[in-house]
């Protein structure tokens, strides 16, 4: 089983900035990618961001310029700087982490998910 536990979420006003984090733990061998996703009150879970483990990146169109997505292998963490927050930013945002395992001897892909944590942009 893996963990990931999201953290950095809060109450800011519009054109603040959070910084979110993603730390991953359990049982694995190595993780391919990690994402970013937000789910805004009574909409449908979207991706925001996503890394390889090589560094590579994409972006959803809603944020580009603004947010900026890292990870850290060593840690096992990825990053998601949120610069020049907007209302429509509001949301659950959720971790996801493409990992690799050995199951009766084969290698398989799974994915996990966090938890989420709550950012809110507002007055």
């Amino acid at each position: 089983q893996v963990q990931l536990v999201e953290s950095g979420g809060g109450l800011v006003q519009p054109g603040g900035s959070l910084r979110l984090s993603c730390a991953a733990s359990g049982s694995f061998l190595s993780i391919n990618a990690m994402a970013w996703y937000h789910q805004a009150p009574g909409k449908q879970r979207e991706l925001v961001a996503a890394v390889t483990s090589g560094g590579s990146t994409d972006y959803a169109e809603s944020v580009k310029g603004r947010f900026t997505i890292s990870r850290d292998n060593a840690k096992n963490t990825v990053y998601l700087q949120m610069n020049s927050l907007k209302p429509e930013d509001t949301g659950v945002y959720y971790c996801r982490a493409d990992c690799r395992r050995t199951i009766w001897g084969r290698v398989e892909n799974f994915d996990s998910w966090g938890q989420g944590t709550q950012v809110t942009v507002s007055s």
